[in-house]
């Protein structure tokens, strides 16, 4: 049928008989035979003829649909197929965002390298928008996104959800105040993420929200960066739980506070890619590992 569904699409793209026959190299009558193989499998006619032009019936529109994703995981299945026995290795390239770059991957990297020691890890970053893009146009095989998407073409799969927490040096007169409460983040002074990821978009809002005004002090894109400037700012801020560590805390002499109001607003992490059957199998094995890491 594979052979048969190829020579459709050759039909389909060609918007003629004649042409195809001859980029195919077939005669017509060899032509007509497989086509109507084809449409004796599928049980109806893939084509309609209106003058001299050939239409696609809805079932041909689907079943073109259908052979150019089963173009796209052939090609993937060679390709993975031409790496490993070239090298023997494979490749599995994740996009992800700034924050989940520095939160989420380096787990998943750490637990996909032990199980997989053959598959060469690589990551893409990027703004939200930017990921959902290239796993759309195959530049990426996964995307892993601080949010939930609703896109038809593209399969969403929810991993966890998160929220923030203040983080602030354990020696700081904050803390003496015992349980604390979202106006007390109004005048403290502050280091924030840089401006543009889910996470600043969030701590943004919650900020509008309550009619907080904290001092920022600094705006930096490295979370480690964060970290370490906060004894010397004498500055709190505000991290996603994920990435937050016992041990991190400890090596820092920092505290993580809760709030109610922080805990609140949740974002979903999620991971994002094309339909299974245009992945090789290899990526829906990851696929699979990651999601049942969550779940």
């Amino acid at each position: 049928m594979y052979e048969e569904l190829h020579v459709f699409t050759v039909i389909v793209e060609q918007s003629s008989m004649n042409k195809a026959s001859a980029l195919l190299n077939l005669s017509q009558p060899a032509l007509s035979r497989k086509l109507a193989k084809l449409e004796d499998e599928i049980g109806t006619q893939l084509f309609r003829r209106v003058g001299k032009r050939l239409e696609l019936t809805r079932i041909g529109q689907l079943t073109y649909e259908y052979a150019l994703e089963l173009r796209q995981l052939h090609r993937s299945y060679m390709q993975t197929v031409s790496e490993f026995t070239a090298t023997g290795r494979t490749t599995l390239t994740i996009g992800a965002s700034l924050t989940t770059l520095q939160t989420t991957l380096p787990d998943l990297i750490q637990q996909l390298t032990s199980t997989h020691p053959e598959c060469d890890i690589k990551a893409v970053t990027g703004k939200t928008h930017e990921i959902i893009s290239y796993v759309r146009e195959h530049r990426v095989d996964i995307g892993i996104i601080a949010s939930s998407i609703d896109d038809p073409t593209l399969r969403c799969v929810p991993l966890f959800d998160d929220h923030l927490l203040l983080v602030l040096p354990r020696n700081h007169l904050v803390t003496d105040k015992g349980s604390l409460h979202i106006d007390d983040l109004n005048g403290l002074p502050m280091i924030m993420f840089s401006k543009g990821t889910w996470y600043r978009i969030l701590t943004d809002e919650l900020f509008e929200k309550h009619r907080i005004s904290p001092d920022v002090r600094m705006e930096i894109d490295s979370f480690e960066a964060i970290l370490r400037l906060l004894h010397t700012c004498r500055a709190g801020t505000l991290l996603p739980k994920s990435y937050m560590r016992d041990q991190l805390l400890e090596d820092n002499e920092l505290i993580a506070v809760p709030i109610r109001e922080l805990e609140e607003a949740k974002r979903t992490t999620s991971l994002i890619h094309i339909p299974p059957a245009s992945l090789s199998p290899a990526v829906r094995q990851c696929i699979n590992e990651i999601t049942a890491r969550f779940h």
